[in-house]
């Protein structure tokens, strides 16, 4: 059962890969013209240069908070995996 749930998992990610781009002719390769040309247009009449934000490094976690927050986010990921082993082990079960 999880085996096809893979498979079903891995068919519906390339079909969704494969509805998210558009091209007239298939065959066309990216090339830095047409990639380019659109983000030149975006900053057509910008004459500001970029300035360094200086309050960005006051926003840096600390290691304590970086440490905490991975430690949550470690917690999450065991969650879920331990509701994914139960609905697996649930849905096996009814199967049988």
């Amino acid at each position: 059962m999880k085996r096809l749930s893979n498979i079903v998992f891995a068919g519906a990610a390339a079909m969704a890969l494969s509805a998210c781009g558009s091209a007239d002719d298939a065959s066309a390769d990216a090339e830095a013209d047409t990639v380019e040309m659109p983000a030149d247009e975006a900053l057509t009449g910008v004459s500001e240069m970029p300035v360094e934000d200086a309050g960005a490094e006051d926003e840096a976690a600390s290691g304590d908070e970086a440490a905490a927050a991975g430690d949550a986010g470690a917690d999450v990921a065991a969650a879920a995996e331990a509701a994914l082993n139960d609905a697996e082990e649930s849905t096996d079960a009814a199967a049988e």
